[in-house]
């Protein structure tokens, strides 16, 4: 069987390194927000070009911390609008609804998968305050068309980079710093993942980082000062060397990710699958590679028989979820035609090219 994703396989190859952060960190006697995270935000920062990072708990915090931060700053109050694609993980428009404020969903690019940007400016009311662009499956959004709308609308532009670590736009910045914040999940399976949850905020703005570092600490920075009414949601400390192991291969491995998905591209070739759509070789890191087709379920078993694991992401639209039940009788198409025929392949960077040629070739021959 070859396996959707082998994580045994990929965290082998970092076994003597994690041996030793783990037993240093178990000497350390320190565990909560010590010199391993600190080293951890300072790399990762520096990585995607930012000016700060912040470790949290997971992904979903994250972006509920970027959101609860601009409400202590006055920028964004309850009640208030956030422009999202329909088509995204449930958890970019549940970060919205948990910090108080109202998920305003637009439809993708079907090309693309990624928010329309030409559609956003229809969705925008006097209650906007931010348009929070999903860099889904690893594919940036088109960044300065959504800045430039947020700019002439006084909008802040909030990134949801979980699946995006290292992208870089055709400006040379990266995932990470191509909005005001961004919010990124470290969870095991994503290009740059830890060995349990995990997850990071990057911003260039001083006083929304020092903000959310208080938030993400039940709200203080200084032990029993609580400045607000925060949260426990800190990236661990026996996490963040194993993140930090990681990274250093990050670049590389998603050089890896993007041959593997340069030869699905060019060598599936089968009128009844749709191939995704790269706009620009370095702006995808291909944490999936998704294939569309009318008969999803019939293909997947088909691959299944001929010893290929896939992958549905995802199988029901946001608005089509029972906590959203209030959303049944909205119809975004486009989001349900992707939903129902959407497909992921086998992608990592330990995948071999000899794995690959086995998925084509089954592929090539399904009728």
């Amino acid at each position: 069987m070859i396996k959707f994703l082998d994580l045994q396989k990929i965290n082998a190859f970092y076994n003597a390194e994690f041996t030793a952060a783990f037993n240093r960190v178990l000497k350390s006697g320190w565990f909560i927000l010590g010199k391993e995270v600190e080293a951890f935000e300072s790399e990762f920062a520096q990585y995607c070009g930012a000016k700060y990072c912040i470790g949290t708990a997971n992904g979903l915090d994250a972006l509920i911390l970027i959101l609860e931060g601009y409400k202590q700053m006055g920028v964004i109050k309850e009640g208030d609008e956030v422009i999202v694609p329909s088509n995204t993980y449930i958890a970019s428009i549940i970060a919205i609804s948990k910090a108080g404020l109202i998920p305003v969903l637009c439809e993708p690019n079907i090309k693309t998968y990624l928010i329309d940007a030409t559609l956003i400016e229809s969705k925008i009311t006097s209650l906007t305050k931010a348009i929070l662009p999903v860099h889904l499956y690893g594919q940036l959004c088109d960044m300065d068309a959504i800045n430039t709308i947020a700019k002439k609308h006084n909008l802040k532009v909030i990134e949801d980079s979980a699946q995006s670590h290292g992208a870089v736009y055709f400006n040379g910045k990266k995932s990470g710093n191509l909005g005001d914040a961004s919010g990124f999940s470290f969870y095991p399976g994503k290009n740059l993942g830890a060995l349990g949850d995990g997850g990071g905020i990057t911003t260039n703005d001083h006083e929304l980082a020092e903000i959310i570092k208080a938030l993400r600490n039940y709200g203080s920075h200084k032990k029993y000062e609580n400045l607000y009414i925060g949260i426990n949601s800190r990236l661990d400390e026996l996490q963040a060397p194993m993140l930090s192991i990681k990274l250093k291969h990050l670049t590389e491995d998603n050089a890896y990710r993007r041959q593997i998905a340069q030869r699905y591209l060019t060598e599936i070739k089968n009128e009844k699958i749709i191939l995704p759509e790269a706009y620009h070789p370095n702006a995808h890191v291909w944490h999936l590679f998704t294939i569309r087709t009318n008969k999803r379920d019939e293909l997947q078993l088909y691959l299944k028989n001929n010893g290929i694991e896939t992958m549905i992401h995802y199988p029901i639209p946001p608005h089509h979820q029972k906590a959203y039940s209030y959303w049944q009788d909205k119809s975004f198409p486009l989001s349900e035609r992707i939903h129902s025929t959407i497909l992921s392949l086998p992608i990592s960077n330990i995948i071999s090219h000899d794995e690959v040629s086995e998925i084509i070739k089954v592929l090539n021959i399904y009728q």
